[in-house]
Order: C-alpha cells, then sequence, then structure tokens
C-alpha cells in the first residue's frame, strides 16, 4: 500500500527506543501492512522523548491522524531491566528463575543460591540490579530459604522493588516481610511448582509490570511522565512475543540471533517434545520458548569481547586476531560513529558473523552463569538475523552470517537439520511483540508479509 493510499487507514506507531538508536514502524492495523519506518539517533543524554518524536515525525510524515494513533513503545535505553535473581539453590530454583529472568526481557546481572548472607548482600547491591527476583522451593515445599531472604532484605533495608515467584504457600507471609519494612513487593505463581515443571507465565508478567511501575521512570530518561506511561515493555520483552507469535505462525522450531551495539541475543522457540517429560526430564523444567543474552558480544560497546571470545573459541585465522582487535578497540571507544567506507564495513561483518556464531554456540550447547540447559536446535526450520549491522547489511552478506552459524560444524551443537536464513530488514519482529496482545490480526499479517513469505 502507498503512503497516499493509506491516508485514511487506521494505523498504529511501534516504536523502539534503544541506547543507540531510536526505531519507528508505522503499521497498517487492518492489512498489517508496514506503512513506513524511520530511526533516529537516541536522545540518552537530554530526554529521550526528542529522539522519539523526531522518529515517529519522520515515519508519520504525510500520513494523516497522526494525534489520534496509538503508539507502542518499548525500551532498551539506560541498560535496560537489570533484574538479579535469588534461588533456593542453584541448580533447580535458582537456574529456573534465570531462565524465566530472560524470558522477561531482562539482563540477569547476578544469580545467588541459598541463604543471603552479609557477602551475598553486598553482592547483590554491587550488581544494581532494577528488580529482584525471588525464587525458592515447590509449592508444599521447603519454604526457609525463601523466608530466610526476604528476611534478611527486609532488614536491610532494601528499597529495589522485589518479585516473589517461589513456593506458593508461603509467599503471603514473605510478602508481608517485605511488606512491613517498606520493600516493594510483589507475589506471583510459583516458576518451578514442582520439579521438572517450569511456568513463566505469571513471573515474566509480573517482571514486566514491575518495570513499568517502577524502573522505566527511575532511571531518569525524561523529564516528565510521558515517557514513562507511554512504554509498555523493555524491548527483548517486545521482540520475544514476536518470536512467540511468529513460531505459532509457522508451526515449528524457529531461532532468531540479533546482533547489537552491546549484546547478542539469541531467542529460540522449540515444540515441546514428549521425551523430556519422564523419568529424565531437567529438575529445573524446560522454557520452550527462551532468550539469553550475551553481554560481551556486540558491534559497539563489546566488539572487545567478540574479538575475544571468538579467539577462544579458536575461530580466528592466524594473523587475524590483532587487527580486528585493534578495530574493534576503535568501534567501542566510539560506538555513535558510523561506518561508510568498505574497508570498515568489511570488519564489522566479520565482527558481526563472529557475535552470531558465538552467541548461538552458547546458546545451543547452554551453560553460562546459572548453568542454563542445551536447546536442542535440530528441528528449527527458520534462522532469522536481527540487528542494524545484519539490516543494512548488503542482502547477501547477511543472509552469509546465518549461513556461518547453520553450518558451524565445529561449534560442538547439533545443527540444524533445515533451517532457512531470513533477515529482518524491516524490524517487524519488534512492532509485531508490540501489537501482539491488542492486535493480534495485525500481528500476524505483518509477519506473514515480512518472514514468512520472503
Amino acid at each position: 500500500m502507498t503512503r497516499a493510499a493509506a491516508l485514511t487507514t487506521p494505523y498504529a506507531v511501534c516504536a523502539d527506543v534503544g541506547s543507540t538508536w531510536t526505531k519507528v514502524a508505522v503499521v497498517d492495523l487492518v492489512s498489517g501492512a508496514l506503512l513506513a519506518s524511520a530511526a533516529r539517533p537516541s536522545t540518552v543524554g537530554t530526554d529521550v522523548l526528542h529522539g522519539l518524536d523526531a522518529a515517529v515525525a519522520g515515519a508519520t510524515d504525510g500520513l494523516s491522524g497522526v494525534a489520534s494513533a496509538p503508539w507502542y513503545v518499548c525500551s532498551s535505553a539506560g541498560g535496560g531491566l537489570r533484574l538479579a535473581v535469588l534461588g533456593y539453590e542453584e541448580l533447580i530454583t535458582a537456574r529456573a528463575g534465570h531462565q524465566v529472568g530472560l524470558s522477561a526481557g531482562a539482563r540477569v546481572v547476578h544469580v545467588g543460591a541459598g541463604r543471603l548472607d552479609a557477602a551475598g548482600l553486598s553482592e547483590l547491591r554491587a550488581a544494581r540490579p532494577d528488580v529482584v527476583l525471588l525464587v525458592g522451593g515447590t509449592d508444599g515445599g521447603d519454604a526457609e530459604v525463601l523466608t530466610h531472604n526476604a528476611g534478611r532484605l527486609a532488614r536491610a533495608r532494601w528499597r529495589i522493588p522485589v518479585v516473589v515467584a517461589g513456593n506458593a504457600l508461603a509467599g503471603p507471609a514473605v510478602r508481608d516481610v517485605l511488606a512491613e519494612r517498606g520493600v516493594p513487593v510483589t507475589v506471583t505463581g510459583n516458576v518451578l511448582p514442582q520439579i521438572g515443571v517450569l511456568d513463566p507465565g505469571p513471573a515474566r508478567a509480573a517482571i514486566r509490570d514491575v518495570f513499568l511501575r517502577h524502573v522505566i521512570g527511575g532511571k531518569r530518561l525524561s523529564r516528565g511522565p510521558r515517557f514513562g506511561r507511554l512504554v509498555r515493555s523493555a524491548t527483548p520483552d517486545a521482540v520475544l512475543s514476536g518470536v512467540e507469535l511468529l513460531a505459532d505462525l509457522l508451526g515449528g522450531d524457529l531461532a532468531v540471533v540479533d546482533v547489537g551495539g552491546a549484546t547478542t541475543d539469541v531467542y529460540s522457540v522449540l515444540v515441546p517434545d514428549e521425551r523430556v517429560g519422564g523419568p529424565g526430564r531437567p529438575a529445573a523444567g524446560v522454557l520452550w520458548r527462551a532468550r539469553t543474552v550475551e553481554g560481551d558480544l556486540g558491534m559497539r560497546w563489546s566488539a572487545p569481547g567478540v574479538v575475544a571470545a571468538a579467539s577462544a573459541e579458536r575461530l580466528l585465522a592466524p594473523g587475524e586476531e590483532g587487527p580486528l582487535a585493534a578495530a574493534a578497540a576503535t568501534l567501542a571507544a566510539e560506538p555513535g560513529r558510523l561506518v561508510a567506507e568498505s574497508a570498515g564495513r568489511a570488519v564489522e561483518l566479520r565482527i558481526a558473523a563472529l557475535a552470531a556464531v558465538v552467541a548461538v554456540r552458547r546458546h545451543a550447547r547452554g551453560g553460562g552463569v546459572a548453568g542454563q540447559p542445551a536447546r536442542d536446535l535440530r528441528d528449527v526450520r527458520l534462522l532469522i538475523g536481527s540487528g542494524g549491522v545484519l539490516r543494512y547489511a548488503d542482502p547477501a552478506a547477511g543472509i552469509g552470517i546465518l549461513e556461518g552459524v547453520s553450518t558451524d560444524h565445529a561449534g560442538g551443537w547439533p545443527l540444524p537439520r533445515t533451517a532457512r536464513p531470513v533477515i529482518d530488514v524491516d524490524y517487524v519482529l519488534m512492532a509485531a511483540g508490540l501489537l501482539a496482545a491488542a492486535e493480534p490480526a495485525a500481528a500476524s499479517a505483518l509477519l506473514r508479509r515480512h518472514l514468512l513469505a520472503r
């Protein structure tokens, strides 16, 4: 549909306010067509609304009804959502909480297990979380550690919001302990109601609500309340909602690798497998719709980490590490710099390719800070690439990066048998995720047009 034909069409403005760029997509709510898009530098240093309003103005130029169009906004500016997890023990509830935190769009900055002591409290404070996820015990099981940790936070005059998602029978008492000392607390369903059963939905919703009510306004990204009212979720949470909807439309397994400036995120949605329902099922449960975040892999701030990780994984050619490390240091020192020359673009694409391979290796092999389980990606039918470096790359180069992931025979993980590579050139996963709850038909049509029909 042309812009002129859309003058009287109801549409929605979908926006992602990142730390570097603010991206806007205008979506026809009848057909699901992408009417327009724009990107402007984020204005984190002054007021993020300046950059957001500029991006929306650029995307809606020539469209009527701008004042009445609904806005759907997500944000990762200011570091996004920083989450700490405190669990009963490392291999089960702390691991389950870590997986749920990632699925809620958070960057998990601390994972603690067992009774919280003075040293653990110091480590927790040093991690500077925006929210603490307090888990522990199956429903009707042990509640001692959960209760102890709540009491320790209460006595420490903790003022960071706490989401309690542990033993349901202990929830009311834990809430009272925290609330009586002025700790902002939300009690929700147990992430691990029984051994081997992982239930992320209630905690994910509670974390999203706390992010909107307590966190986004506290980052001082804007002077007034308007930005806080506009934001509906953290960006990774919105993208995961888009990925989940796409998987439902696809009817099979898919994976997304999103190479950003500071992190590289990998999402995977797997069809539940009856084989893990027996005695051999993981004690911490299986999260069929999952996300991992690699904080040392990125195109700007974390570019040096890409080179270091690629070297450790033996992905670099002889003599490549020195020049690539120097180029990565320059990118990290000048995160707002746009690379235009061909040699610089080639270096960027090489760093992106390495970041994608290492991130998917970690996602598939498991391990990491909380020992997350491995992901079986053999049945992935659609492999999607996202992030500015892939969206603005030559199409063949972007597809080549994804093919490098799906043919990573030395990576130590079972490769997809048949995965079709697609670049999310128009960043519709974000827009579809923001629209999924309120406008599911438009969100589905948007994904079909731009990712399934390619």
